[in-house]
């Protein structure tokens, strides 16, 4: 299998974790600490550092250290936009009839 096509499996992957995407949702419009991520979504510290991690791991996720806090942010912003196609797939799906 070529790289491409696994990292863009491995994508779809995390993508696919209700959690992953809500994470990358919230990033979209600003950076955020774990802390303030798992108040916006509602979850444990622990599941969103967790979540992040996997976020990290297909370089997702970037995070620089203030006061010793991390404060994530997406890697690149086309991700956004990626994001959104994906939302408008999935609702024409839903009327469309094939």
């Amino acid at each position: 299998m070529l790289e491409t096509r696994y990292r863009a499996s491995r994508f779809c992957r995390v993508l696919g974790n209700p959690t992953a995407y809500e994470i990358l949702k919230v990033l979209s419009t600003s950076e955020k600490t774990p802390t303030d991520l798992a108040g916006d979504i509602g979850l444990s510290v622990k599941t969103v550092s967790e979540t992040l991690r996997n976020l990290r791991q297909i370089d997702l996720v970037r995070y620089t250290t203030k006061r010793n806090t991390k404060v994530y942010f997406l890697k690149d912003r086309l991700l956004v936009r990626v994001l959104m196609d994906i939302e408008k797939y999935v609702a024409r799906m839903r009327v469309k009839k094939w």
